[in-house]
């Protein structure tokens, strides 16, 4: 280990966390975040972290991919620690049982630092713990959100590590939070050398989105599809016309026309609609709302129309979307 890294490492008791794996957990968050801590212990020549999982039935945990981890104690029975944090993955709205919910408040009573990564910020909400706080959740997951969890300062951080429950997007987004929260207890001479061994040349300060901008995605700076887009998410339970929205960002509805037609190939109108029953879809396959609630929250005004639009998109009426997802 280098003499920097020797010198900046302050002296403090072995850190240990523990990792609650909720079944359908995302691997690929769960690598993230418990490698860095291993190579800061290899990197570093001390044990400076230790760790431990546990599961519903305190013998293993099934990853969404598949794979099939080991654990060392079940939510009933967990060890002393220093940070807690909930991994979760697809399907997190059947998995807050019982006996998480009350892991997660039992050592919060204790003082343990309680976390969640990917979804799993959906486990804190179900316990009560993150109205009025600002939290990160995957994407993928904030229209589940923002139906079921209004109080919750939702934001498109990779993560948030300045609030009394620390929360990460998932994916790499862990590792940025790991090599934070390593750089903060240690310095950034550790940190970075942990990056290095993983080849990670550029970790992301917790404020970075975690989705390109509109610009970003679409390879255009169009201003007008840009703000035209922005009032159609804006606007996603009570849709407004093409033509309001033309008027609004200072153009004919022609003119609206012509730049989706150029940029995205298709109508303002379908990639309105497309956006509305893609929200549909999400809402159907990861809450427990009724057919009814999800028409309207996406801008339809009756179950029908819903449903017959719905089935022309995806082959499948919502009804049945809903009991092939339960």
């Amino acid at each position: 280990m280098g003499t920097a890294i020797r010198e900046g490492l302050n002296m403090k008791k072995t850190e240990c966390f523990l990792f609650l794996l909720v079944e359908n957990f995302s691997h690929l968050a769960f690598s993230c975040a418990l490698e860095p801590l291993r190579i800061a212990n290899l990197v570093s020549g001390e044990e400076l972290y230790k760790w431990s999982f546990a599961s519903e039935d305190g013998v293993q945990a099934t990853c969404s991919n598949g794979a099939v981890t080991l654990v060392h104690h079940d939510y009933k029975s967990l060890p002393k620690s220093d940070h807690l944090f909930v991994l979760s993955g697809i399907h997190v709205h059947m998995s807050h049982t019982s006996n998480l919910l009350a892991a997660v408040r039992r050592e919060r009573t204790k003082g343990v630092q309680i976390g969640a990564l990917c979804s799993g910020a959906y486990i804190l909400a179900k316990a009560g713990m993150l109205d009025g706080v600002h939290a990160a959740v995957h994407w993928e997951f904030h229209d589940l959100f923002m139906e079921e969890f209004p109080l919750v300062d939702l934001c498109r951080n990779v993560f948030v590590a300045d609030e009394k429950f620390i929360t990460a997007s998932g994916g790499t987004a862990s590792a940025d939070l790991m090599l934070y929260l390593i750089e903060r207890a240690h310095g950034a001479d550790l940190a970075i050398a942990v990056a290095d061994q993983m080849v990670y040349t550029s970790a992301r300060e917790a404020t970075v989105e975690q989705r390109a901008s509109i610009q970003s995605r679409y390879g255009m700076r169009n201003s007008y599809i840009v703000e035209a887009i922005r009032m159609m998410v804006d606007a996603i339970e009570d849709p407004v016309s093409p033509s309001f929205i033309a008027a609004k960002i200072g153009i004919s509805t022609r003119q609206l026309e012509r730049v989706f037609g150029r940029y995205l190939n298709c109508s303002p109108g379908k990639y309105y609609m497309d956006m509305r029953l893609q929200k549909a879809q999400k809402l159907l396959i990861q809450t427990e709302l009724s057919v009814t609630e999800i028409g309207l929250s996406c801008g339809f005004g009756s179950s029908g129309h819903f449903s017959r639009i719905y089935r022309a998109h995806y082959g499948i009426t919502p009804n049945k979307q809903l009991t092939k997802s339960r």
